[in-house]
């Protein structure tokens, strides 16, 4: 049986104890056996209770990678895209030099899988006592058992929550999850904004503890419900503290029958806090490194994939324009309905091989047939091809000239829809890691979700103009 109430248990043992200590007379020895025995139900009992505090602990860590080996593999990946980035950005030189910054960063990584040091950042609302903290931490590190840890250094970040929508949350909040470990203070309960702060980091796989500082300004029932709603709410490490606690009023009464009154300040209330983090470090702490190289590999390789993907849109542009052209001179020189072209014409299937050349999707001319097909269908079924046509055809009639003029509608409807096929193959590779090898399996969900979208992002009225505009100086020059 697991033996959850350890206080419970070792209140009981003591009690007992002392019960039959003053009910029984016997002798010496068997009142030391008796001693014995409570000291050992009391002891088991701490014993319990430092385990389930462990415990805790190790719950809230359990996201944390558990070898170095998961470290190494996420620097492999983002290295993989960055050496992908320098082979595609060749002939753009800004693109060159920031490839550069991030290959050093990447080598850098390597070398972080080793640090002893632990960067724990302290960070909070205005005046919830983050420098305070710090400065009591730092006069008591002796106190905090680190293991293997050689140093631990304390980092304030600027104050969340100054100003609606400013930008410095974000850097705060950047700065946190740069580090190896957060404390996040709070002066009572949780404000919606502390709460979606919390969840961001939890969200970023950063191990945090709440603190609740300055509980000694609360009566003590106004801290217990203050301190449960805390754990209520997070479900994992939460502590109380007073880093800086309230000078009390002290009096002393004299033989003269006068009495004497002055403050003294108590010492600060943070054992709780050193004990628990202790404990995080001599377990975790070397886990913490390697889960802070995990997102700082991500992190590069995010900013490596958005460069890679400006470079290939900037290749990727004059394609879609290209066969969008050449699609609406087709229709316009042979009318038809604008999905049979979409669906069957191979200018489509070209257009699907080339982008995908691009994206390192590499497909063979019947998968590419397959590919328009099977987008020319998203398009009848989502209703894309009559909603397209309809709005050409409305802006059309305000020019009697384009618009009687045969093939126009269907000349421009075909470019229209080839251009949001190129433009939604474009967005789906986006979405994708960056391919490794060649690929060709295509979610077809996630395509018409992206198909959706990019004609929703296209059919504002003044590009839609705009659009048509050039479609019928193509189509009829002067």
């Amino acid at each position: 049986m697991k033996l959850q109430r350890p206080i419970l248990l070792g209140g009981l043992g003591l009690s007992f104890s002392l019960w039959m200590l003053q009910s029984w007379h016997q002798t010496m020895v068997q009142v030391g056996e008796l001693s014995l025995f409570s000291l050992l139900v009391v002891g088991g009992g701490l014993w319990l209770l430092k385990q389930n505090r462990t415990k805790a602990v190790s719950k809230q860590l359990d996201t944390l990678p558990v070898d170095r080996a998961t470290a190494e593999g996420a620097i492999s990946i983002a290295k993989v895209v960055v050496d992908q980035l320098a082979q595609e950005a060749t002939n753009h030189v800004e693109t060159l030099h920031a490839t550069s910054l991030l290959q050093e960063q990447i080598a850098h990584l390597t070398d972080e899988l080793n640090r002893q040091e632990i960067n724990l950042a302290v960070t909070g609302g205005k005046s919830v006592g983050k420098t305070t903290l710090i400065q009591v931490l730092s006069e008591n590190q002796q106190n905090v058992e680190t293991g293997s840890i050689t140093s631990l250094h304390f980092h304030e970040t600027p104050p969340l929550f100054t100003k609606a929508g400013d930008k410095s949350d974000a850097a705060a909040l950047e700065e946190a999850i740069a580090s190896d470990f957060v404390l996040f203070l709070t002066n009572g309960d949780l404000t919606d904004s502390e709460f979606q702060t919390l969840q961001q980091l939890k969200a970023a796989k950063q191990s945090t503890m709440l603190v609740f500082n300055k509980q000694d300004q609360y009566l003590p029932e106004e801290r217990a419900s203050v301190l449960m709603s805390l754990k209520q709410r997070m479900q994992e490490n939460v502590v109380a503290i007073a880093a800086s606690p309230l000078p009390i009023k002290v009096r002393k009464h004299q033989e003269d029958g006068s009495v004497q009154e002055w403050l003294e300040i108590p010492a600060p209330d943070i054992q709780q806090l050193t004990q628990q983090l202790g404990e995080i470090l001599t377990t975790h702490g070397q886990q913490l490194v390697w889960a802070t190289t995990i997102r700082k590999a991500l992190g590069l390789k995010t900013t490596a994939k958005n460069l890679l993907n400006e470079r290939r849109r900037d290749r990727a542009n004059p394609v879609i324009e290209q066969y969008q052209w050449i699609a609406a001179g087709a229709a316009f020189a042979n009318p038809v309905p604008a999905l049979d072209l979409l669906a069957t014409a191979a200018i489509n299937a070209q257009m699907v091989m080339d982008l995908g050349g691009i994206y390192q999707q590499k497909f063979a001319l019947d998968q590419a047939q397959t590919v328009a097909v099977t987008m020319g269908s998203l398009m009848l079924k989502l209703g894309l091809v009559e909603l397209s046509s309809q709005a050409i055809s409305t802006i059309l009639k305000s020019n009697a000239v384009t618009f009687v003029a045969g093939g126009v509608v269907q000349g421009v409807s075909a470019a229209y829809l080839t251009r949001i096929a190129g433009l939604t193959l474009v967005e789906y590779f986006q979405q994708q890691d960056i391919a490794i090898t060649s690929g060709t399996g295509l979610n077809l969900n996630q395509i018409s979700q992206t198909l959706l979208s990019c004609f929703q992002q296209n059919q504002q009225i003044a590009s839609l103009q705009t659009f048509v505009k050039q479609g019928v100086k193509r189509l009829l020059p002067a």
